[in-house]
């Protein structure tokens, strides 16, 4: 399976690069999609709510009035959970959400997603990409290239490259990360997808 390479202005080289059949051409098993989508989602997460149930807010412990002769319901202090200001019943807690996949699991999805993509013509080559010094506008006009201006952009560099990343980092639908970084919900954001040429050399490192 052969990708024709483009260059950064988005015009073709003539020249293709192979393509593992391991990586881009195993049947897509949405399963194993799910669980890794779902595991970096539950991971974002920091898990940091609290809210003050009865023995946490601040008030009197003192019984608000006799316990008969009222006319009116039988009442304790004023942080009970039915006044106003009073304690949360069952109120959330800190917690950890982290969920552990195992990675045959995560490289399934990942190569699921990335044969999906493929067959759907989201998937493009460009050379490997540097710039001098981080400028957002050259990124620009790198995706503008490709006509990719007005859509979620995913490069993925075989190698953390901080100018590349500064460049695009101000810009909302794009994104740039490296091989080692790449994960399945990254893949299943993008709109197009474009890998340098030397992130499909890591990326059969990583998959081997």
């Amino acid at each position: 399976m052969k990708l024709e390479v483009f260059n950064a202005s988005g015009a073709g080289t003539g020249r293709e690069v192979e393509l593992p059949e391991s990586i881009f051409g195993i049947e897509p098993n949405e399963h194993a999609v799910y669980l890794a989508v779902k595991a970096h989602l539950a991971n974002k997460r920091q898990g940091t709510h609290k809210a003050k149930e009865r023995g946490e807010v601040a008030g009197s412990t003192k019984k608000l009035h006799r316990q008969k002769g009222t006319g009116g319901s039988r009442k304790g202090d004023i942080k009970n959970p039915i006044f106003r200001g009073g304690g949360r019943i069952f109120g959330p807690r800190p917690r950890n959400y982290r969920q552990r996949l195992n990675k045959k699991v995560a490289r399934l999805a990942r190569a699921s997603v990335l044969t999906s993509r493929l067959n759907d013509g989201a998937i493009k080559v460009v050379e490997n990409l540097s710039f001098d010094a981080p400028r957002t506008k050259e990124y620009i006009n790198f995706l503008n290239g490709f006509e990719l201006q007005n859509d979620k952009v995913l490069l993925v560099t075989g190698e953390y490259d901080q100018n590349v990343y500064l460049s695009s980092r101000n810009l909302p639908k794009a994104k740039v990360t490296a091989v080692s970084e790449l994960s399945t919900y990254d893949l299943m954001n993008a709109t197009t997808i474009l890998f340098a040429e030397g992130a499909i050399e890591k990326l059969k490192e990583t998959f081997a």
